[in-house]
């Protein structure tokens, strides 16, 4: 529950140009589009991928990390990691089970990347369902697990002697051609009036240094 007597005490220190930066970025943000990071290794590549998502919009990131942490690169994801809701799965055990139950569980098809012969040409996909892609590493790809319960493959067109592209890539242009058609759409794609204010509410906070003094100070004022 948003406090908004603290909110909007806390935007007395954010600068207008900050806040309407803020509004204007969460308006062009959404949920019926998501990615999965499936053990991803190369902390270059991850970072690319999560630099991508806040470029075309998309709120949450999932990273399944049996192997290997997820760590982001501030040099490479300048800075887009902080925008970002993620959502991480790295216990000892079942990490891509629990990943796609929860998926599931709010509404996505899960959409393994892939240039399996059966996945469907991007220019092909259909925009209309929640959907979560899933990417793994260049050589091995999606895991087992994901390819047999996946509810969909998609793959992007290649015509020259290389077999896949680079993670970081193949992401870029899966969301740059997802997201430009979901917005000419007329889909319910935006994120919900609460989500924006939630979401709007936890930047105000990031960009505040010290934060926490301020809202000490507020809240024993306010009693």
């Amino acid at each position: 529950m948003i406090d908004e007597e603290l909110l909007k005490y806390l935007e007395s220190y954010v600068t207008d140009n900050r806040k309407a930066t803020f509004k204007e970025v969460l308006s062009n943000r959404t949920r019926h589009f998501t990615v999965v990071l499936e053990n991803i290794f190369q902390t270059h590549n991850a970072s690319a991928v999560v630099r991508s998502c806040d470029i075309f919009g998309i709120q949450d990131v999932y990273t399944i990390e049996n192997s290997y942490l997820n760590k982001v690169s501030k040099k490479i994801a300048k800075g887009s990691q902080k925008w970002l809701d993620f959502y991480r799965f790295k216990s000892e055990v079942s990490n891509t089970q629990e990943c796609f139950s929860a998926l599931k569980e709010k509404g996505y098809q899960i959409i393994a990347t892939t240039p399996h012969n059966d996945s469907c040409y991007l220019s092909d996909f259909d925009i209309s369902k929640k959907s979560a892609f899933v990417f793994g590493v260049e050589r091995e790809g999606v895991s087992d697990f994901m390819m047999e319960n996946a509810d969909g493959y998609l793959k992007v067109p290649m015509v020259g002697f290389t077999e896949s592209l680079n993670i970081s890539v193949a992401a870029a242009i899966v969301l740059q051609d997802v997201t430009t058609r979901l917005r000419k759409s007329e889909l319910d794609w935006k994120l919900t009036e609460q989500e924006q204010l939630e979401i709007y509410s936890e930047w105000i906070e990031k960009s505040i240094k010290n934060v926490d003094k301020y809202k000490n100070f507020f809240l024993e004022n306010k009693k």
